[in-house]
């Protein structure tokens, strides 16, 4: 396998073809989005045919999508780390667009949670190789705005999502008023699943034709084919899927890392339980306890299998703080972005096609300006302050929690969409500089596998607790006698207390991360990587 483009020459670093591959990997992106936020402007409906809770909803699009997602981030992290970045991608958009029509076929709770598990898996393989190619085909200096650019197909996705999944329920539910006579007898969320996932099967192949760019070509540290990718992904999915896990714990680091991995088991699984005690629900903490034990197992076998690999990521502390930060900032974003429109249907009974218009709208376009501008303000300020893209994660929540209580306390559904359009620009600044920051503090050979890591804190955090915390607090609210819309208001103001755990991580990283980034090639040099030229040092 080559890593250089059909026509024998390197394209431009940022020139033209760059661009377009950039064009491309936000339309990716947008699918990606447009496949996961659907569930949020159905929910409404799906509670209401599948018999379900709050919690439950947000078990379906945040845990039970969250926890494959991330355990799976990480061995197709490494598979991007070291096989045709393009390519995976690919075949990983097919798989999730499959999954996404075919949830289109679920009849009950239990189907519905199958195929979020195969879109997780599926959404997987798109951000960490996207990362590592977009950091190959553009400049370091230049990293933030990219990547920023690149995210900003989370918003446009999500605003597509709203918009096509309002429509298309109220106008399937206006042809057939009786389910009875509808082809299939199909319900409306159903339909609107097939619809946004079948268009994705096409656009697999589009991204299939792009070139794969020279690893590490940006930074003048050309990376070296790995000879075997897949069976070298295959160790990184045994360090991470239980009971394989054992067994891979045993082969790299003998009895003791054996029982070290059986002891941290046991520590999650008590944290588990007392989560459960506190916040009854069984499905929701055995998934995120498996997810959990995952990747510490990763993590373990990581400092076996490629001992530069984890100390540059978890020997640094500038990243162990900025993989804690960001991601306590996404259960605020996750949260609030996926029991917005809920919220509107509730408090102002608008409707469906309304809020989907509407606060996809404001998520599209308010999501654009935000993340771009945000990519943009920290690449300029980082060229006089290294710590700038940490300051904008800190002022993300300073800027944004005032329109999240605007939005919950509006007297009128148009202030409330204003509010949260404004939320939308405020609340994304910080996404490009998070994922920039974890990609500056490592080598190239490993940016796929730290994105992965960063996706799987960010997953974990945000994702998994953010809707189903918020779901549970509305419960609680409820049947304390609160309406539904007072319970759901009360839980998502209540909720962005967390905030002040990501100011503090991020404020604290400010005093390692100049040192540490300035450092990485002396810091891998030490720890065994034997030529940044060739990548030798990589192991096999």
């Amino acid at each position: 396998m080559s890593q250089k483009p059909a026509d024998g020459g390197p394209p431009e670093i940022g020139g033209r073809y760059a661009k377009y591959v950039l064009g491309v990997l936000i339309v990716v992106y947008v699918f990606n989005f447009i496949d996961r936020q659907i569930l949020s402007i159905l929910a409404e409906e799906i509670k209401a045919d599948l018999g379900i809770t709050d919690a439950d909803i947000g078990f379906l699009y945040g845990t039970a999508f969250a926890v494959f997602y991330a355990v799976f981030g990480i061995p197709l992290g490494r598979l991007a780390d070291v096989w045709v970045r393009k390519s995976l991608i690919s075949a990983g958009l097919a798989f999730w667009s499959a999954m996404t029509a075919l949830s289109g076929t679920a009849r009950s709770f239990g189907a519905l949670a199958v195929y979020r598990f195969g879109v997780g898996i599926g959404e997987a393989s798109a951000s960490p190789a996207a990362f590592s190619m977009l950091s190959d085909y553009f400049s370091p200096n230049q990293r933030a705005t990219v990547l920023s650019i690149y995210s900003s197909g989370i918003y446009i996705g999500a605003g597509i999502g709203l918009f096509l999944g309002g429509i298309v329920v109220d106008g399937w539910n206006s042809l057939y008023p009786v389910v009875a006579d509808a082809p299939l007898a199909l319900k409306a969320w159903q339909v609107a699943f097939f619809v946004v996932g079948l268009p994705g099967l096409l656009m697999a192949v589009w991204v299939w034709t792009l070139r794969e760019p020279l690893r590490g070509m940006s930074e003048g540290l050309p990376t070296a084919d790995h000879p075997a990718p897949f069976a070298e992904a295959f160790k990184s999915l045994q360090s991470v899927l239980p009971p394989l896990t054992l067994w891979s714990q045993w082969r790299a680091g003998g009895a003791r890392a054996l029982a070290w991995n059986l002891f941290g088991g046991l520590l999650i699984a008590a944290g588990a339980a007392g989560l459960h005690a506190a916040m009854p629900a069984l499905v929701q903490w055995v998934a995120l306890a498996v997810g959990a034990y995952a990747a510490m197992s990763w993590v373990q076998h990581q400092r076996f299998a490629d001992p530069v690999t984890f100390g540059l990521m978890f020997g640094s502390k500038a990243f162990l703080l900025v993989t804690i930060g960001f991601p306590v900032i996404s259960f605020m974003t996750y949260g609030i972005g996926f029991w917005s429109p809920p919220y509107m249907l509730r408090n102002f009974d608008v409707p469906l096609a309304e809020a989907g218009t509407w606060l996809g709208a404001g998520a599209a376009v308010g999501g654009w300006i935000g993340i771009t501008a945000g990519g943009v303000l920290s690449d300029r300020w980082k060229a006089s302050n290294p710590n700038a893209r940490l300051y904008m994660g800190v002022l993300v929540p300073l800027l944004a929690v005032p329109f999240v209580f605007l939005f919950l306390y509006a007297q009128s559904a148009w202030l409330a969409y204003v509010a949260s359009f404004l939320y939308s620009i405020f609340s994304t600044l910080w996404i490009g500089a998070a994922a920039s920051t974890v990609n500056d503090l490592v080598l190239p050979r490993m940016r796929a596998s730290a994105s992965a890591y960063y996706i799987l804190m960010n997953t974990f955090v945000g994702l998994a607790m953010g809707p189903f915390v918020i779901g549970q607090l509305s419960d609680g609210l409820a049947r304390g006698g609160a309406s539904s819309a007072e319970a759901l208001r009360g839980a998502m103001g209540g909720s962005l207390i967390v905030l002040v755990v990501a100011i503090a991580a991020l404020l604290l990283a400010m005093r390692y991360l100049p040192a540490e980034q300035a450092s990485r090639v002396a810091r891998a040099q030490a720890l065994g990587e034997t030529d940044l030229a060739t990548g030798d040092g990589a192991p096999a």
